[in-house]
């Protein structure tokens, strides 16, 4: 299960809950189980090794909860620590290129999102349909006139639909050529926003299904090499995202389990997006107005005094909500803050940019550090006894009468 996959992987302190426990108790008899100590050291993590871990970061959570903009945040994140970061958005919104400051959409040709300057590297974005997938891989098989018949005929979305699951291996296999090529190609980090939540665990648990029920074949083989990538944790991992509110902290948990039983796939921290700034407000707000000075009206006043419970609530809710998750789910969180404004931009995207930056740096390191073995010199020495003197004259028998009665 779940727990017990990163458990056994090293991550987390906690004790793996009793496997007789059915699935859908695992997590009452993990909040029940679990034991949390703490770390034996700690050790920042930076974000150009923490961009490192994985060639490709696979960004899925609830829609609505900022997936887009943490996969952007996430590539920028990168880029500034010096790593080259492509982006891929494999549903064609125009969110994406929108947080870059671009108007036009992105396309299937990459193009450069944020060009690279002195200590940073550039990003890279284009999108991933199925039907250009398919398309390539048939020219890349001498196939090109196939390919544009079936282009001009309307076939070719046809014979991609055939299939359930063909789309999501064409995409996942296009993204499994992107890894192999990164070295060649100058790539450091591909950063995939994946589709929400409910369509992400299919999304990825297209390949173990795929093969399973193919037997031979090129879809098979293509199957058995994405599955090889979401199951190395070198190569490929996946970043969850959440809201610090109820549904989504129940679906990203409900996410993780699924992938973890259904893909195999190992999971990075859980990122908390949209978490406003605890304030320490007073109880007598009208009170407090007065002693700073302000003269505040009757209908200011309860204005005030209302804004100020309304915060209060929020920021316990908040508070429940990141609590209830961390119980749930032994992994890190990173915490992005809630900006207060109704566009993002770029301006804003370099902001959280920063925060996810900061957040990885407070990460405790998972691996000891290579030179944590104290030095030889710090080992005693080693004592050595003296040799016992030879033995003189006749020894005396030993006495084997016993003791005297």
């Amino acid at each position: 299960c779940f727990i017990a996959g990163r458990i056994r992987r090293g991550v987390g302190h906690a004790q793996a809950p009793d496997p007789s426990c059915p699935d859908v108790t695992r997590l009452a008899c993990y909040a029940a189980t679990k034991r949390v100590a703490p770390p034996p050291y700690r050790r920042s993590v930076q974000p150009r090794a923490f961009c490192s871990q994985s060639t490709v970061v696979i960004v899925a959570g609830k829609g609505g909860v900022g997936k887009t903009t943490v996969a952007a945040t996430m590539a920028l994140m990168a880029a500034r620590a010096g790593r080259r970061a492509l982006v891929v958005d494999v549903e064609g919104t125009a969110a994406l290129p929108a947080l870059f400051g671009r108007d036009a959409p992105l396309g299937y040709e990459p193009v450069t999102l944020e060009a690279a300057s002195d200590g940073s590297g550039p990003v890279i974005g284009r999108t991933l349909t199925p039907d250009d997938a398919l398309a390539e891989y048939l020219d890349d098989h001498g196939l090109r006139r196939v390919s544009k018949r079936m282009t001009a005929t309307g076939t070719l979305e046809l014979v991609a639909t055939a299939i359930p699951g063909i789309k999501d291996i064409l995409v996942l296999g296009k993204v499994k050529q992107l890894e192999q090529a990164a070295p060649s190609q100058g790539t450091d980090l591909i950063v995939v926003d994946a589709p929400a939540a409910g369509h992400a665990v299919g999304f990825l648990a297209t390949a173990r299904g795929l093969l399973d029920a193919i037997g031979v074949g090129p879809i098979r083989a293509q199957s058995a090499d994405v599955l090889d990538l979401l199951t190395d944790p070198r190569r490929c991992q996946v970043l969850l995202v959440t809201l610090p509110e109820e549904t989504p902290v129940n679906e990203v948990v409900e996410t993780a389990f699924l992938l973890e039983d259904r893909v195999g796939v190992k999971l990075g921290p859980v990122v908390v997006n949209g978490m406003i700034p605890v304030l320490d407000l007073p109880d007598d707000v009208a009170g407090a107005a007065a002693e700073a000075g302000v003269v505040l009206d009757p209908a200011a006043r309860g204005a005030l005094s209302a804004a100020a419970r309304f915060r209060r609530h929020r920021q316990e809710l908040q508070a429940r909500q990141v609590e209830r998750l961390a119980g749930a789910l032994p992994l890190p969180q990173l915490r992005l803050p809630f900006l207060w404004t109704t566009e993002l931009g770029r301006p804003e995207l370099g902001a959280l940019a920063d925060a996810l930056a900061g957040a990885v740096t407070d990460l405790p390191d998972a691996e000891p550090p290579e030179t944590a073995q104290p030095p030889e010199t710090a080992q005693p020495p080693e004592t050595t006894q003296p040799p016992e003197p030879p033995v003189t004259g006749t020894p005396e028998p030993p006495n084997d009468a016993g003791p005297p009665a």
